[in-house]
């Protein structure tokens, strides 16, 4: 990687700064078909201790230029919203409704077209299980939007897309269609046009009620402020997480107080932090995790694999 300063970077900074966020260095990457895109590392402006050290990373096409009408308000969306993201202790973690945490990674951003022959656009990442023992199992994969499903998406690069993009890999995982493994081929992961409203305008993933809305905080809070942060407050509106749950930020913030309220959780302003009467149910929620991996793994016909198939 080498450094870069274009003028993408200086609108980048700009940005940046208007958010909320330090741009702490620039580097020219490759995407997969080895054109040049720039790499932004981000930081929280006024943070200190460890919160200073945590960053995320955003890629783009070395030559993309989001200050157009139509593209300007989703990034300075996006870099609002990772400004608050960048408040968790582990900010690149996050939980499904089974009950799993993860953590995104390694992603090659922008899309690419299809090189097998098919009408998508693609995308590389992995994913790995995040329940604080440094576990090997992780799932590598290869995310696919159709041509028609591109046509929703203003423009094929990570900040217009990571939102969908996570929580249809979590979908996928709750629907046991992703395995995590300690080494493994890619695994496919369509994006298709059934997870957008285009009456309402809008992604849905999955139909929730309040019961199952309460049951994701407990698990995010527990695992992601409880386990992999110390007990350190997560921010509980993430926008994402309201996709994903098809609820609002506003619902999920009313729903923390409640369990506030229980002894659960500690709630300021919009971030939770895990109190040990939530740690003491630690192993409900392991227990949860376990049954959420089971899903994951592949069944097989016991009496085919003992050769009893009927031909």
């Amino acid at each position: 990687m080498t450094t870069l300063k274009t003028a993408l970077t200086d609108s980048m900074e700009i940005a940046a700064r208007q958010a909320g966020l330090t741009l702490v260095s620039t580097t020219e990457g490759k995407d997969f078909h080895e054109h040049p895109t720039a790499i932004f590392e981000l930081a929280p402006r006024q943070a200190t201790g460890a919160a200073a050290q945590r960053t995320l990373k955003l890629e783009l096409s070395e030559h993309f230029d989001f200050n157009k009408a139509d593209l300007l308000p989703a990034m300075t969306q996006h870099l609002a919203e990772e400004a608050k993201r960048l408040r968790n202790p582990r900010p690149d973690a996050y939980v499904t409704l089974e009950g799993l945490p993860v953590s995104f990674r390694n992603f090659r951003w922008p899309f690419h077209r299809s090189t097998s022959g098919a009408d998508t656009y693609i995308v590389h990442g992995e994913i790995f299980l995040e329940d604080g023992t440094a576990s090997p199992l992780h799932a590598k994969i290869s995310m696919s939007m159709t041509v028609t499903f591109a046509e929703i998406v203003p423009a094929p690069e990570q900040p217009y897309a990571e939102s969908f993009l996570y929580n249809a890999a979590r979908k996928t995982i709750d629907m046991g269609q992703l395995e995590l493994v300690k080494s493994g081929n890619r695994q496919p992961v369509p994006v298709t046009t059934r997870y957008y409203s285009r009456w309402q305008k809008k992604f849905i993933f999955t139909d929730t009620t309040d019961a199952s809305r309460l049951d994701y905080l407990l698990l995010k809070t527990y695992w992601l402020s409880g386990v992999l942060g110390a007990n350190q407050p997560i921010w509980i509106a993430d926008p994402r997480d309201a996709q994903y749950l098809n609820t609002t930020e506003a619902e999920l913030l009313k729903m923390a107080a409640d369990k506030a309220g229980e002894g659960l959780l500690t709630l300021t302003g919009e971030y939770a932090a895990a109190t040990p009467q939530l740690l003491a149910r630690a192993d409900e929620f392991h227990a949860r995790m376990d049954k959420a991996l089971a899903i994951t793994k592949p069944t097989f016909n016991e009496e085919m694999r003992a050769g009893h198939a009927n031909m």
